[in-house]
């Protein structure tokens, strides 16, 4: 019988430094539990052997360059669990596109190429972008992070280089303040510890990567914080004439919290009042809505509400901020610097910012906070932002919704940075 962690599938993504064998790794996942067709197989032959990689990289250039580019997503099943798997791109140019598939993960695996780490040597250095990449994803509060160390099978001493990068990982972890939720030896080439265990292998004992992944819990909806909700869509009363009150209805996701008629919400800019009359399903039955689920809510009263505003519980909620101290992920060629005027994109909600001051850079190396004053592309920082109008948020360690937006480049449109608020 299924859990209540399992009943819900599993979005996870890989991700690491370059050729640590992501692609390989998913491929291998897919192969091994039955997810590939024959045919599909016999597209991604070369030299007569299947290329696991290919199964990800659709790219044309993915497969010119053998690298992978943009997040790749594929779906299979066990008869435990569902998943849905993003592969990542290792190239640091390609960070934003790996952040991009983090800030919706319920867990990250995090490959380590034991072949390109001096794995001999109990103080090994681990690679910028394998600690660049765990790093982000803490810092986007992915729930369960797994380190997965890769190519164990190429190395002269699989015992000695599973412990020594193992204790190097830890120690890094420790370091951070990350919460490594499993640590297992993999073979994505030859697919031991993937999806079958490979008996005292490396000195390991513990489960499979897939027998792993099968009991992590998902992301749990932010039920414990108060009532809100950024509307997407007004739909009139003459959209459809399905109302009974012939009021409009505020359909959207309810991103904290829960609602019910009879509660009594504010409308946040404009401040007004009014009590929820039906709360409707996307099939328009009338049903609760918690935290995770879209919804209809149709109000006792007119108010003025448009796209891009938010219904709050009237006690409780969050007030408007016109400047943050936040996190920003930088992901612009261009490097960020104070003066400089972005759009912000706060749920459905377009407000102008102004970066204020570029207090630290965070040293992906020492995990040292150093003086600056700008921030190069793919670098993570402590930055203050003015905005224009106010915004309704929450520390990002309190909500991944309210405390998360999104910078954008307002004569290229292009996504500039993702932003964690303290």
């Amino acid at each position: 019988m299924k859990t209540p962690n399992q009943a819900s599938a599993l979005k996870f993504i890989t991700c690491g430094s370059v050729d640590d064998g992501k692609s390989t790794l998913i491929g291998r996942l897919l192969v091994d539990t039955k997810a590939v067709l024959q045919d599909h197989l016999a597209g991604v032959q070369r030299s007569g052997e299947t290329d696991l990689a290919l199964l990800t990289d659709g790219l044309s250039a993915e497969r010119e360059q053998g690298i992978t580019i943009d997040v790749a997503y594929r779906y299979f099943n066990t008869e435990a669990r569902k998943f849905i798997i993003g592969d990542a791109p290792g190239h640091e140019q390609y960070t934003r596109n790996m952040v991009t598939a983090a800030s919706s993960a319920d867990a990250a695996v995090v490959l380590v190429d034991a072949i390109k780490l001096d794995w001999a040597n109990p103080d090994l250095q681990l690679l910028p972008q394998t600690r660049r990449h765990s790093l982000l994803v803490n810092l986007l509060r992915v729930p369960s992070i797994v380190f997965a160390i890769n190519k164990l099978d190429a190395v002269a001493d699989a015992t000695v280089a599973y412990k020594n990068i193992a204790g190097a990982l830890n120690k890094f972890a420790q370091e951070a303040g990350i919460q490594v939720t499993a640590m297992v030896p993999v073979s994505a080439l030859k697919g031991w510890n993937v999806v079958e265990s490979q008996p005292e292998w490396c000195g390991y004992t513990g489960p499979s990567l897939l027998s792993i992944l099968e009991d992590l819990p998902v992301t749990p909806a932010e039920t414990d914080v108060a009532f809100s909700f950024p509307v997407q869509w007004v739909e009139k009363f003459h959209d459809s004439g399905v109302t009974t009150q012939g009021r409009r209805v505020f359909w959207g996701r309810v991103a904290t919290g829960s609602i019910e008629p009879g509660q009594t919400i504010k409308v946040f800019p404009s401040g007004q009042t009014a009590v929820v009359s039906q709360v409707l399903s996307a099939t328009r039955q009338p049903q609760n809505k918690a935290a995770g689920h879209s919804a209809g809510i149709v109000l006792d009263r007119e108010v003025d509400v448009s796209r891009g505003d938010w219904l709050l519980a009237a006690e409780g909620s969050p007030e408007g901020q016109r400047q943050l101290n936040t996190t920003v992920a930088w992901m612009d060629d261009e490097p960020l610097v104070a003066g400089r005027l972005y759009w912000a994109l706060h749920g459905h909600r377009w407000v102008k910012v102004k970066v204020q001051r570029v207090v630290h850079r965070l040293n992906v190396n020492t995990l040292a906070e150093e003086e600056a004053t700008e921030l190069a592309p793919n670098a993570i920082g402590h930055v203050t932002l003015a905005l224009q109008e106010p915004l309704v948020t929450l520390p990002f360690a309190q909500s991944r919704i309210l405390g998360a937006l999104v910078l954008v480049d307002t004569a290229s449109h292009k996504t500039s940075g993702a932003v964690l608020v303290h």
